[in-house]
């Protein structure tokens, strides 16, 4: 037991000394940046460096270099595959403080490093390798039917349909739950009290859906 407290506490020293310094320069900047309450409000605060898939790979360290300096970690499984080249490209333009919201972006993004194009086309190729793998309608047809409205309504406001076979359906719990904290904190629809004309989040309902197609076998280690 023993050596394995150690053991964790040395990681996270590891992890730290790794990835410690783009964080720390983050959440200085946040705190100095009369934006620095919407800058910490874009995204939740869902992963950290550590957790990340290949978290000492190239792409992982510049998703960790590059895109703290604006908002929390984005999980790379926040989109599918086809998502990530415009989302990659309207970060850049954003960081080289081009994009929609004229002299303010160029306020937002004082200070900030943006990505070579060698290193803009790693962190794409890191970001789909690990994207969401989305489910495909001809493999779960009731994904059309109301017994999966629930999960529909819930899961697009945020991404793609996610392929339940991602998890076994012992699993999915934990993950709604994560899903509900994100939602919160992004103001999307969470309501789980019923309110006239309000659409709700009917986790049961759900989780009934992912579990009739959740993975049968264990991940594979």
């Amino acid at each position: 037991m023993k050596r394995a407290a150690a053991l964790a506490v040395f990681l996270a020293a590891a992890a730290s000394a790794a990835f410690g310094d783009p964080l720390e320069q983050a959440r200085r900047r946040w705190a100095e940046s009369p934006h620095g309450e919407m800058l910490e409000r874009i995204l939740p605060p869902t992963v950290a460096p550590e957790r990340l898939p290949e978290p000492q790979s190239a792409g992982a360290r510049l998703l960790v270099r590059y895109c703290v300096q604006c908002h929390h970690l984005p999980n790379p499984a926040m989109h599918e595959a086809r998502r990530w080249p415009p989302v990659v490209e309207r970060m850049v333009l954003r960081m080289r403080g081009k994009g929609n919201l004229g002299p303010l972006m160029a306020d937002l993004m004082a200070g900030v490093a943006s990505p070579s194009d060698e290193e803009k086309a790693q962190l794409l190729a890191y970001l789909r390798r690990h994207a969401l793998a989305p489910l495909d309608p001809r493999r779960v047809p009731e994904v059309a039917a109301p017994s999966a409205e629930a999960f529909r309504l819930a899961c697009s406001q945020c991404h793609a349909l996610p392929d339940p076979a991602r998890y076994r359906a012992e699993e999915w719990p934990r993950v709604v739950a994560r899903m509900q904290e994100n939602m919160e904190w992004m103001n999307r629809v969470i309501g789980t009290q019923p309110a006239r004309g309000e659409p709700q989040l009917r986790v049961a309902d759900i989780l009934a859906f992912l579990s009739r197609y959740a993975r049968r076998e264990p991940r594979a280690r």
